[in-house]
């Protein structure tokens, strides 16, 4: 398995304006990466797919590199970022590589000028997102594919290591009472039942994925609710029956739903992806980045979310505790 996935020296075109978020449903596979960067999160906040900026290869306040061989760990300000970097700095240390942190700084539009710029090493990354952010689009919503778009998008001196399974993107979720009593298992499921049902979302929920959901599956739902923050507890107290989740909200495990399976991949990918910049990680570096990438996934995440959003623990602890239970420490 190679160290990178290849890249084709391109420059990195200018993002897309409309990216306030990692996670979006596609109107159909075609369209999948074109909205993945304008869902909005009910779990934190996403301030890494923020507004649009001026230029994806020249955004970001300047910051001083690193001594050489440092490899200097930067995320998002907001919780999973955080934890996800945590998680990549320490598995680094357990290796022997000397790391630098830099938590909590900003959007991507700050921190991919700082990548590139090589003020940082290494970013945890959503890779359907990125995707969108720099203007890419993929015609099939797997991973795989949408990784092979970046290798024709990112600029020569940025590289993405092996994806995780894990992925923070949209869901439909019901109540374990609704999946039990119904038998629902999969958005396909709801066929029968969305007449009867109300959806809720975000604000702009109904008016990016109502059509989508007609077009894929076939859905047309008795009424929508804007509900944004308080869609899962809306899910849980019946006043909505089918709510836009994301797969790492913590709600999900603590109010008992259950996502609903996506079999025709309506919701494209947005698997963790270290984002690096080539010349600041060896191979040491790389090895343990993917170490952490085959062993996280996305359950896995959304009990390490609950740690953390829920119950309140220190993401450095969390993150040492994950890496110590999965060998890599």
């Amino acid at each position: 398995m190679s160290t990178f996935i290849p890249l084709n020296g391109s420059t990195a075109p200018k993002p897309a304006g409309a990216g306030p978020v990692r996670r979006t449903a596609a109107v159909a596979a075609l369209a999948a990466l074109a909205l993945a960067a304008t869902a909005c999160s009910s779990s934190g906040g996403d301030p890494l797919g923020g507004g649009a900026s001026t230029s994806a290869a020249g955004g970001g306040t300047s910051a001083a590199a690193a001594p050489g061989g440092t490899v200097v760990v930067g995320s998002a300000n907001f919780p999973e970022n955080v934890l996800l970097g945590s998680i990549y700095a320490q598995a680094l240390r357990a290796k022997g590589v000397k790391v630098e942190e830099k938590f909590n700084i900003g959007s991507r539009e700050v921190l991919y000028g700082q990548l590139q710029s090589g003020s940082l090493s290494v970013l945890p990354e959503y890779n359907g997102a990125l995707l969108a952010y720099l203007g890419g689009k993929s015609a099939d919503p797997t991973a795989a594919a949408v990784n092979a778009e970046l290798t024709k998008t990112l600029p020569a001196s940025l590289g993405i290591l092996e994806s995780s399974p894990a992925e923070d993107k949209d869901t439909l979720s019901i109540s374990q009472e609704s999946a039990d009593k119904l038998g629902l298992k999969t958005i396909a499921d709801l066929a029968a039942k969305a007449g009867e049902f109300t959806i809720g979302g975000p604000p702009e929920f109904k008016s990016r994925q109502e059509q989508p959901l007609k077009d894929v599956y076939g859905l047309t739902f008795k009424e929508w609710k804007s509900t944004g923050e308080t869609t899962a507890n809306a899910v849980k107290d019946g006043s909505i029956q089918v709510g836009n989740v994301f797969s790492t909200d913590p709600k999900i495990t603590q109010l008992k739903l259950v996502p609903l399976a996506d079999p025709k991949n309506l919701f494209g990918a947005q698997n963790v992806t270290p984002l690096v910049n080539k010349a600041k990680v060896d191979a040491t570096a790389t090895g343990a980045l993917n170490a952490v990438s085959a062993k996280l996934d996305t359950a896995g995440l959304l009990a390490l979310m609950k740690k953390v959003a829920v119950d309140k623990e220190d993401p450095s602890a969390v993150a040492k505790d994950w890496l110590k239970s999965s060998g890599l420490s």
